[in-house]
């Protein structure tokens, strides 16, 4: 028969009950007795058997206690001072609650409640989730109804998670980047220094160790899984969120497409609702636009609505993805028939 996998425990809920474990004691509790009964350490812990590997993550857990400003305790028994084995963890509460001249209001923990959560799945970083704990452990738990409906911002690219981690480490990675129109991905050796949104993507913005240059990756074109070395790489103090955004704006505010997009279509409505689009006339729209291979997936997307005017690089790409498609969806058997994809690729060549 086989074994029955342990449930997985989120390290918050781990950490949250350590503490209130900890708090509840005045006595403290030993290792063998945190190991034993506390949330998340408890289901993998084997009475008489090998524990090594829960051991080291309950040290591993207390540094990241203290790192949150918890005083948590170490006190050695009176009958056996200095046997690590007998030692004895605890939280003071006197020294843990909040000082007496500072309180929230049920509307500023409701407000602190809900920024946790916003990040609670990790967009940024370990911080968010930290104060996250800290808050729930100081009682920050409101009913306020409109928690239940709280956004959550999430990155779905596989590559996030490791990018996080070697951000938080200051160490390089490795990935394979597959660019489009290049038929084999190439493998890439960048210490990254921001992730970011831009334009509803994310992006890691990085640097080159060789070069010292600087460049963006889409984390959708990251093929495969990202090794995170340890190599530390001292990124330069103005290589910042905040100056990888400033760079991608200046590249979207300097790139413009002039297309004409077909009067009360969806194109239309959603290319003029963009950020900075400027109309012209006889539906003519000026689109700005910071990577001109994303922009032509989506131009192509709307296939006979969109005419691209300029630049001629952007109007081939559009072209070419059309023909492609059009490759990909021949005409029907029956006479005088053809697919959706014939007749994009038909009005698409109007903009080439």
């Amino acid at each position: 028969m086989a074994a029955v996998r342990a449930p997985r425990i989120p390290v918050e809920e781990r950490l949250f009950s350590l503490v209130l474990a900890l708090l509840a004691t005045d006595a403290g509790l030993t290792k063998t007795e945190v190991l034993s009964t506390v949330q998340g350490y408890r289901q993998k812990y084997v009475a008489g058997g090998d524990n090594a590997a829960l051991e080291r993550q309950f040290e591993r857990d207390k540094d990241d206690i203290r790192e949150l400003g918890v005083p948590l305790e170490t006190v050695d028994d009176p009958a056996a001072a200095g046997d690590n084995h007998l030692l004895r963890y605890r939280i003071l509460r006197g020294d843990y609650e909040l000082p007496v001249d500072i309180s929230f209001s049920p509307e500023e923990t409701a407000l602190l409640t809900l920024a946790g959560m916003v990040w609670r799945e990790g967009t940024l970083s370990a911080e968010s989730r930290r104060a996250l704990l800290k808050l729930r452990s100081l009682g920050g738990a409101a009913s306020v109804p409109e928690l239940a409906y709280a956004p959550r911002v999430r990155s779905r690219d596989a590559a996030f998670e490791p990018l996080r981690t070697a951000l938080d480490r200051g160490v390089v990675v490795r990935f394979d980047y597959l660019k489009p129109g290049e038929a084999a991905p190439r493998r890439r050796e960048v210490a990254p220094f921001a992730l970011v949104q831009h334009q509803g993507r994310w992006m890691v913005s990085v640097v080159e160790p060789d070069t010292s240059s600087r460049k963006n990756f889409l984390l959708s074109r990251i093929v495969g899984p990202v090794t995170v070395t340890t190599k530390a790489f001292a990124r330069p103090a103005d290589a910042t969120a905040d100056s990888a955004l400033e760079g991608l704006d200046r590249l979207w505010e300097q790139n413009t497409a002039t297309v004409r997009a077909a009067p009360h279509s969806d194109a239309r409505t959603r290319l003029g609702a963009r950020r900075g689009t400027v109309q012209g006339d006889d539906d003519v729209l000026l689109v700005h636009y910071s990577d001109r291979q994303v922009l032509a997936e989506e131009l192509t997307s709307f296939g006979p609505e969109v005419v691209v005017l300029a630049p001629d690089d952007l109007r081939d790409l559009v072209a070419s993805r059309l023909r492609d498609l059009a490759a990909d969806h021949p005409v029907d058997a029956a006479p005088g028939r053809s697919s959706a994809g014939s007749r994009a690729a038909t009005s698409g060549g109007a903009a080439s």
